[in-house]
């Protein structure tokens, strides 16, 4: 494998790369022209009119990538439920029952799935009298104060054509991480974490449960291309909100069609049962971005529902982009001349030897190439920067697709060095270094304590202290002996109108 660096005979290469990589996220920018900074884009967050609507079965991401701490596994990661607000009780995040949450792979470049990855999920309620999502403090997924509960299935498919050759059960009543209610009610949320990660038969590693959003970009990109000056930028939108995650480790001999042929191309998708029982596909997400920004509205919804392996409806909205007509528009920067026929190979096929397998069949997914050892330290610009195990070959969590995209379209393969960004280079949370890498989830008790608290203190012991808003100022006389003072008072008014209906009633019952 040559290896694409930033100088020399890589850059050509470099170049053909990111234009394909930079197609597939909208940013369509030819080998010799250069685009407008602010063509960066939210991934998949309510990306689509019908999808926007169902948050449990709109998938927000897909990432894949060789394990750094276990280089003869293949990592993926799919998540759903964008914008988790963490205190959005009581009604938390669950995964949906009536649907199926797959993870296909295609090993030969086909386009058509060779392995299918189903999860299902089951949600389990011990006390339905109940409003609440745990009942008290939760040290175990298995703890009876953990009200609601989901398990799932991992269901492995073999497929011919689309067809099931076999349907093997790889995992069965496995339990999810709960949503992270908060420091009181989950205390040691960490624990939980490694309580969901499950071994498989096969010396795979499955996780299901909620985690940081690891999605980082300033999202007000759609305020006219950052208010039309690149005047917004710098806040990380997605600071602060989880997601539910699926993530599946597993030996990459499994999912590689052999040794020579080690790329394989990965997308996730999500079924759900209609109205006549049937299962139907309401969700697609492979490479960040396609659905967002290259699509038109009225491609949207149907690029959701279909299938790789016929991709080609799309082809005009690869070759003649909305895009550089906006960027245009505002940035007065002239757009490149249509059909853009330049994008199509790469957009759709990968990229000849980094991650492009023989005889494909364009269409459209992440692809990786597992035979690229993970970096011992990973570049955020990934290929562009020379680290040739980052995005676009795969996704890894801490790949900066927004700004790898930003400095190309602005001039970086032809020679006019930049360092644009959209000033979010990073996660606001740190990755864990080992399965499942996602961040712990923001906890639903986040902001500031009751003043008089310190986070340690047992509120019940300092009713007014905690009753009292932090900020709250005193006024006349010392507002905690007033709460104090008010609660005394009225512990005393209920005993003595407790005794006097006792009076009442001995009197009412006497014979005279």
């Amino acid at each position: 494998m040559t290896p694409i660096s930033r100088s020399g005979a890589g850059r050509k290469g470099l170049a053909t790369l990111i234009c394909g990589a930079l197609a597939a996220g909208g940013l369509a920018a030819a080998g010799v022209a250069a685009l407008a900074p602010g063509a960066a884009f939210a991934s998949s967050h309510r990306e689509a009119p019908l999808i926007s609507g169902t948050p449990q079965y709109d998938n927000t991401d897909v990432y894949a990538f060789v394990s750094p701490d276990k280089p003869d596994s293949t990592t993926i990661i799919a998540n759903w439920i964008p914008f988790e607000e963490p205190a959005g009780g009581p009604n938390f995040f669950t995964f949906a029952e009536d649907a199926q949450y797959d993870i296909h792979i295609d090993n030969n470049g086909d386009a058509q799935g060779d392995l299918l990855y189903r999860f299902t999920f089951a949600t389990h309620i011990k006390n339905k009298k109940t409003f609440l999502y745990n009942t008290g403090p939760v040290e175990s997924l298995d703890d009876k104060d953990l009200n609601i509960t989901q398990t799932y299935d991992v269901e492995l498919i073999k497929l011919k054509d689309q067809y099931p050759v076999s349907k093997t059960k790889v995992a069965n009543d496995v339990p999810v991480a709960p949503s992270n209610v908060g420091k009181a009610s989950m205390p040691d949320y960490a624990k939980l974490r490694e309580q969901a990660v499950h071994k498989l038969a096969g010396d795979a590693t499955s996780f299901a449960g909620q985690a940081d959003d690891p999605f980082f970009l300033d999202l007000r990109v759609f305020d006219l291309l950052y208010g039309g000056n690149l005047s917004e930028v710098g806040n990380d939108t997605l600071k602060g909100y989880n997601v539910n995650s699926i993530a599946l480790q597993v030996p990459t001999h499994m999912i590689a069609e052999s040794a020579d042929q080690p790329i394989v191309g990965i997308w996730s998708t999500t079924q759900r049962k209609n109205a006549k029982g049937y299962f139907e596909q309401v969700s697609r997400l492979g490479n960040p971005l396609v659905n967002e920004v290259v699509n038109p509205l009225k491609d949207k919804d149907k690029f959701n529902a279909s299938a790789p392996w016929d991709d080609a409806q799309f082809l005009k909205n690869v070759t003649n982009p909305e895009l550089p007509k906006l960027i245009e528009a505002i940035y007065k920067i002239p757009a490149p001349d249509e059909p853009r026929n330049d994008l199509v190979d790469v957009f759709l096929k990968g990229v000849k030897d980094l991650n492009q397998p023989p005889h494909v069949t364009p269409s459209e997914m992440l692809r990786l190439n597992t035979s690229i050892e993970p970096a011992a330290e990973p570049k955020r610009l990934g290929v562009l920067d020379g680290d040739n195990a980052g995005f676009p070959n795969g996704r890894r969590l801490t790949d900066d697709v927004i700004d790898a995209s930003l400095q190309v379209v602005e001039g970086e393969l032809l020679g006019a060095k930049n360092d644009l960004g959209d000033a979010v280079d990073k996660n606001d949370k740190d990755f864990e270094k080992a399965f499942p890498y996602v961040a712990l989830p923001t906890e639903g008790s986040r902001g500031p304590l009751a003043k008089g608290t310190d986070g340690e203190t047992d509120v019940r012991s300092q009713l007014g202290d905690a009753l009292q808003p932090a900020g709250a100022g005193a006024s006349g006389m010392d507002d905690t002996t007033l709460i104090a003072g008010s609660a005394g008072a009225g512990a005393l008014g209920i005993l003595l109108i407790g005794g006097a209906l006792m009076w009442w009633r001995r009197m009412r019952d006497r014979a005279y």
